[in-house]
């Protein structure tokens, strides 16, 4: 399963690799919304969760679906700028049925929003279904999106509103401490495109970011079967510290292709046990329970959700997930009387490394 962005025709000069204030601020708030799949960023999530303001809390609260289990499109912008302002201005020119159409993929669960031929401002059907999956996925979830549709001007006020706050509160020190790693990246990532090519930029970028061998199509490697293009705005590659273990993809109609990739990290990581990484393949060998990761890989579902995606019985359905989850691939978080299961991404994505490791060891 691959995310394929069609670059044939385009001038080197539309590869771009660029900083965004945005795209890290993005990053940083779904640490703060996840920070179970950052586990190296517990220090740092204790001291701002322990600085920000009653209010401020709150209303990250109230927002926190657009960068919780995807980031909105908007967030990872195609034209990054120098500055948060700058970017943020950017994101008020945008119309509102993109935005909102963007807001809602997000709040909705992105495998599930029919919103690519209608818009759910203007079409009653597909306002009403938006709803629905708002509802079905929280009561949170649902207020969001009923002030969305109801008054999108005032929604997107007070987004960018607590977006300015973050910058005070903790975003502008962050920023200023991770400026010159992400200036350095973006050095090394500038003289490999000029000199070597697009290929040898994309090897540095990923292990999952490579060329087709006829050039004219970046594949990025994700549980996703997905193609776009990238016409006269070109792609646009920006690094970050704070978003690992994550690679970012902006791929939707309408929008322009964007990946947002981690900074490599020059840290040696802690051993995982033999005994750990059998576990963990035994889960994987069985098909039904790939299934079911394919789908968590969108985001947080429930038992019921997972055995009507796939028409399993419930006990089938609970008895596969057990199984992923003592084998530490999943974690489990109760919304009332529904329990949503996530993918454990840093132990999912490192499991490769993790086996080569035990065995040489």
């Amino acid at each position: 399963m691959t995310l394929r962005i069609d670059i044939s025709g385009l001038p080197s000069e539309r590869i771009r690799f660029a900083a965004s204030p945005l795209a890290e601020l993005t990053a940083m708030l779904h640490v703060l919304a996840e920070p179970g799949h950052h586990p190296e960023r517990a220090v740092w999530v204790r001291d701002v969760q322990g600085r920000l303001p009653p209010e401020l809390t709150e209303r990250l609260r109230e927002a926190e679906f657009l960068w919780r289990s995807s980031q909105a499109d908007f967030l990872i912008p195609a034209r990054p700028r120098p500055t948060l302002a700058q970017e943020l201005d950017d994101v008020d020119r945008i119309d509102d049925e993109a935005y909102v159409t963007a807001a809602l993929v997000t709040t909705c669960g992105s495998n599930r929003v029919p919103f690519a031929t209608s818009s759910p401002l203007s079409d009653a059907t597909a306002r009403e279904r938006a709803l629905d999956l708002a509802q079905a996925r929280g009561p949170r979830q649902e207020a969001f999106a009923e002030r969305l549709l109801a008054d999108p001007g005032a929604v997107r006020a007070r987004v960018r509103h607590t977006l300015e706050q973050c910058a005070e509160a903790f975003f502008g020190t962050a920023w200023a401490g991770v400026a010159v790693q992400i200036a350095t990246d973006l050095r090394v990532k500038k003289d490999l495109l000029k000199r070597r090519g697009i290929e040898a930029a994309l090897a540095s970028v990923s292990g999952a970011v490579t060329l087709a061998p006829d050039g004219d199509c970046i594949i990025v490697d994700k549980l996703q079967d997905k193609a776009t293009a990238a016409r006269g705005g070109g792609v646009t590659f920006i690094p970050s510290v704070f978003s690992r273990p994550h690679l970012v993809a902006v791929h939707a109609p309408g929008w322009q292709p964007v990946l947002q990739y981690p900074v490599t990290d020059t840290r040696p990581p802690e051993p995982v046990s033999l005994e750990t990484v059998t576990l963990r393949l035994e889960a994987l060998a069985h098909p039904v329970r790939l299934r079911l990761l394919r789908t968590l890989a969108r985001g947080p579902h429930t038992t019921g959700e997972l055995a009507h995606t796939w028409g399993l019985s419930m006990p089938e359905a609970s008895r596969h997930l057990a199984v992923l989850r003592r084998a530490g691939l999943l974690t489990a978080r109760r919304h009332g009387r529904y329990v949503r299961y996530s993918l454990n991404l840093p132990d999912l994505t490192t499991l490769g490394g993790d086996l080569l490791a035990a065995v040489l060891r």
